[in-house]
């Protein structure tokens, strides 16, 4: 989830009544469709766009909540500045209309709002999905990812995430009693389902199962948290590494050590989640 951090200013413009993006990121995001529409994707599967494109971020700044704006939700691209889950959702959504062929802004929009909301749909605030276990569960249902954890040895996950209702100082749109009200029912629904992990101790010996493009979702051993951060598995001389957005170097990169020892260097990192883009 996004936890709280100073708010980012920048200058939108106007894509669509409801669409606001920085002049910079509109001009790196029509570079990047037009180089990938001259390329021969066809061949490609998703995991091999998914990779390329995400590593055409490295070195981006590392940047917070730049989706949290004043007023009602907006549906923010901003590529200039990522962080961990903006810099997931931007990678996915771009392999996704490429594999589609549907490489235009209005198709990078419709799919972004597609992913990034409860049913696919902007509403409000609340409608965004804010935990990424729910994102999980929700692109589950939604069709664009399989949660393939349980299958390649992940046990029990306790998730009652409540974070957000019980900090609602951190969230300015918290503020808005019928908001925090969504987000304590968001939050149930959540504790309702079963998810599962793949603990810390356990990753080296399951990696073989992790294949390169997979989505990473890194667990907490804290209750009211579900996830703490996520990104993309890369292979490096026969193991699992992490690509994401990271907050060590301040920038998109791929972590120096394999994903086991990353995790194992954080005392409140208890495992991951992984999910496969279908």
């Amino acid at each position: 989830m996004r936890l709280f951090t100073l708010f980012l200013f920048f200058l939108p413009i106007s894509l669509s009544a409801q669409t606001v993006c920085t002049l910079e990121s509109r001009a790196r995001l029509d570079g990047i469709l037009t180089e990938l529409s001259q390329k021969e994707l066809s061949g490609k599967s998703i995991d091999q766009l998914t990779l390329e494109i995400g590593q055409s971020f490295l070195g981006t700044p590392y940047v917070e909540k730049t989706l949290e704006l004043p007023g009602d939700e907006k549906l923010v691209i901003n590529l200039t500045g990522l962080d961990c889950t903006t810099y997931l959702e931007t990678v996915v959504t771009m392999a996704r209309i490429a594999k589609s062929g549907n490489l235009t802004f209005e198709g990078f929009e419709q799919e972004l709002e597609r992913l990034r909301y409860q049913d696919g749909v902007r509403k409000d605030y609340s409608s965004r999905l804010h935990y990424f276990s729910d994102w999980i569960y929700q692109n589950q249902q939604k069709g664009i990812i399989r949660d393939i954890t349980l299958e390649i040895g992940g046990t029990l996950y306790p998730n009652q995430p409540t974070f957000m209702s019980e900090n609602p100082r951190f969230y300015a749109q918290l503020s808005n009693p019928e908001f925090l009200k969504a987000i304590k029912a968001d939050e149930a629904e959540i504790a309702k389902r079963t998810y599962h992990f793949i603990p810390k101790a356990e990753i080296q010996s399951l990696e073989k199962n992790i294949q390169a493009g997979d989505l990473i979702a890194i667990t907490t051993s804290m209750k009211n948290l579900d996830i703490v951060h996520v990104g993309f598995a890369v292979e490096q001389e026969g193991r699992i590494h992490l690509m994401h957005a990271g907050t060590g170097n301040m920038q998109v990169e791929i972590s120096a050590k394999p994903l086991s020892e990353y995790l194992a260097a954080n005392k409140s990192q208890s495992g991951i989640m992984v999910c496969r883009l279908l």
